[in-house]
């Protein structure tokens, strides 16, 4: 088996053994959550026969290791489960709010890797001058601000007070492509932190790359401080910071729900906490399991990316 094959072989492995471990663990945290989720559901004056009964319907008078072996075998089925509130599948909730979050974290990723990629390399290029001095306290105070504070402090300054645009996604029915000036104010909370890492990191890669003895052999040879700059440095310098991207896009499933409970957007973070404050068991576990994938899946890819920008950084690994 070629190296390559041999690589990708291991962290398909790693990858299945993360997942399943994380089924395992979503599972053991629902379990030791306090309370009693019978008793949520069941009202504010729970009669003894029908908290009875919605653990039949719900599985809690069978032992832990029956109802984890079940729910790993609808799992692999792709069976998300059924809704405790709305008796509506898992999947057809998640369907619902997929279209928001996705639109949300995809606008964020796209516009992410070009403004991070050319602030660093911005910076880099006059690497102690003014331009790189005020690039970086920019980002050092804008990475300070808590996104929900800075989602508050937007909100107030272009929806309130100026009027430019609109405060909430109130009255879209979730369409936020029929709608793009809603995006605006989410998509730059979600921007502020991530383009401050990233940039960062482009900036002090390329700085090292710059200096390294194969960007050096290259000027030797002739080649335009262009094509050094662009086709021999940046990959190099990018592979720490594909790094940091991959934890971005795991981030974003998080920042994502501070956003979308900020500005009212009917995503997978809407559902999310109102499955939690409905004790919507099988919808938390449904979601937390999703995450948990895209996470895996997404570190993955990561890798990829970073063993084909820089090889030797892998081989040296």
């Amino acid at each position: 088996m070629s190296p390559d094959r041999s690589w990708l072989s291991r962290r398909l492995l790693l990858g299945v053994g993360q997942t399943a471990a994380l089924v395992v663990l979503i599972f053991a945290l629902i379990e030791a959550l306090p309370g009693d989720a019978a008793v949520a559901l069941a009202g504010d004056q729970p009669d003894p026969e029908r908290i009875a009964r919605i653990r039949e319907s719900m599985g809690l008078d069978r032992s832990a290791a029956e109802r984890l072996l079940d729910w790993c075998g609808a799992l692999a089925r792709g069976d998300l489960g059924t809704s405790l509130i709305s008796g509506r599948p898992v999947t057809d909730l998640l369907a619902d709010g997929f279209g928001p979050t996705l639109t949300l974290a995809g606008v964020t990723t796209i516009l992410l890797v070009p403004l991070s990629v050319g602030l660093g390399v911005l910076a880099a290029r006059r690497e102690g001058g003014p331009l790189d001095r005020t690039v970086s306290a920019l980002t050092s105070a804008v990475h300070a601000v808590p996104e929900f504070a800075l989602g508050v402090l937007l909100t107030t300054l272009f929806a309130l007070r100026l009027g430019w645009l609109p405060p909430t996604a109130v009255g879209t029915g979730g369409d936020l492509w029929a709608h793009p000036a809603v995006l605006v104010l989410p998509v730059l909370v979600l921007l502020s932190r991530p383009v401050c890492t990233i940039s960062r990191l482009v900036r002090a890669g390329m700085i090292d790359a710059m200096a390294s003895p194969y960007v050096a052999h290259a000027r030797r040879q002739g080649l335009s401080a262009a094509r050094v700059r662009w086709t021999h440095a940046l990959p190099n310098a990018l592979a720490p910071a594909g790094q940091q991207l991959a934890r971005t896009c795991d981030w974003l499933l998080s920042g994502v729900i501070v956003v979308e409970a900020l500005f009212v957007i009917p995503g997978l973070g809407t559902v999310l906490i109102d499955a939690v404050a409905a004790r919507d068991i099988p919808v938390v576990q449904g979601l937390a399991v999703v995450f948990g994938v895209v996470t895996v899946v997404v570190n993955l890819g990561a890798d990829l990316v970073t063993r084909r920008l820089a090889p030797r950084a892998e081989a040296a690994a």
